[in-house]
């Protein structure tokens, strides 16, 4: 197994401004970390592929838009002529009439982009972020960066949350002066990952305060908040969720699931199918290797068939190159499961696949993994076959 030590990111930044290079770790596996943004898309064999989801983390190319999928440009609904189009991003950037004043509350590799994407779509934000350091490079896009939430919320039409997680949302909305500081009408959308019973626990709160509130995370990862092609899946009213369509519109396809909670039971269970599907791919990647298969050679011959998907073509292409820096991170997709078993506990659903997979993932965050991409599960499981 790898040690805590071993397993741990290296970084070297090269001679050239805004690129690095991967260093080898202890077991000859090589990270590759900080790929800019506007890098060229890779040579190889991933290519462009149609469709209505994305896989969590980039869900799409993370060098690129060679892979950005199609459906922005898509009806919502097929067959409902009242359903949204959900434009490209330029053409988002230009569709906002009436600008909305929206605070962004935790400014990290989702909160920059989507908090830059909605000041470039002609909206006022304002933005905090505990560490302000991260926040300060929005202001170059005209953002107001704030020293606290209730400074960021206390005018704001919109306040957007993407904060690490269910307890950490409770404590900036009610412990730190925040819902109070927000005014009597105002939507909370809180577009992080949480517990359903959290969800809905903060919209009881938040409406005794006045207040409204949509549980709204998204899949798509860090490409996809730059792109504006985020899936967006939403918990609440319906009166709420036509009233965020100037803030959805600019960072991705919306769909309203449901009541308070049933975004977060969404991206749950969109959250099983990618951690489940990353082991699966892993796990067949290596037994051809073990065997004497070429494992680039495996996953296009495959590719086309019953077995493909974007996990296979994005996940497993990572897996090839031994490509593991993070989009979206091993110990953020144990969360995600860890969350989902709670969740189906309280529901009294068994989730058997779900709970193999948490314990894996858990295995490989023990192993110091949890910085690694979750396509690093690859890792733990090459570990576990003594393959390098």
């Amino acid at each position: 197994m790898w040690s805590g030590t071993r397993a741990r990111l290296l970084y070297m930044r090269s001679s050239q401004a805004g690129s690095y290079r991967g260093k080898v770790m202890g077991n000859g596996l090589r990270v590759v970390s900080g790929i800019p943004r506007d890098a060229a898309a890779p040579q190889g064999p991933c290519k462009r592929r149609n469709g209505t989801g994305s896989a969590e983390s980039s869900g799409q190319s993370p060098h690129a838009a060679s892979s950005v999928t199609d459906w922005r440009t898509k009806k919502a609904h097929d067959g409902n002529r009242d359903a949204p189009e959900f434009p490209s991003s330029q053409q988002n950037n230009a569709m906002t009439t009436t600008p909305l004043r929206i605070a962004v509350l935790g400014i990290g590799m989702m909160g920059l982009p989507m908090a830059r994407r909605l000041s470039e779509a002609g909206h006022q934000v304002h933005a905090w972020n505990r560490t302000r350091a991260k926040a300060e490079p929005l202001a170059q896009w005209g953002v107001t960066v704030h020293g606290s939430p209730a400074d960021a919320v206390k005018d704001a039409d919109i306040a957007i949350s993407l904060l690490e997680n269910g307890p950490v949302v409770g404590r900036v909305l009610f412990e730190q002066g925040t819902a109070r500081a927000m005014r009597p009408g105002s939507l909370f959308i809180d577009m992080a990952s949480i517990q359903p019973s959290e969800a809905r626990d903060h919209a009881a709160r938040l409406g005794e305060l006045g207040l409204t509130h949509l549980d709204a995370p998204v899949s798509g990862g860090t490409v996809g908040a730059e792109a504006g092609t985020l899936a967006i899946m939403v918990g609440g009213r319906p009166e709420d969720f036509a009233r965020a369509q100037p803030v959805f519109a600019s960072l991705g396809r919306a769909t309203h699931v449901g009541p308070h909670g049933a975004g977060q039971l969404a991206k749950l269970a969109n959250q099983m199918i990618v951690g489940i599907t990353i082991g699966a791919v892993a796990e067949a990647l290596l037994f051809a290797a073990k065997g004497g298969a070429d494992m680039a050679k495996v996953r296009e011959a495959i590719s086309g068939g019953f077995a493909d998907s974007r996990i296979l073509q994005l996940h497993g292409q990572r897996m090839v190159e031994r490509d593991f820096a993070p989009r979206g991170r091993m110990a953020v997709q144990l969360k995600d499961m860890r969350n989902a078993l709670a969740t189906a506990q309280e529901t009294g659903f068994d989730a058997p696949i779900t709970a193999l997979f948490e314990a894996l993932y858990a295995e490989g965050v023990d192993h110091g993994l949890g910085e690694l991409d979750h396509s690093g599960l690859f890792v733990e499981l090459a570990s576990r076959n003594a393959m390098q």
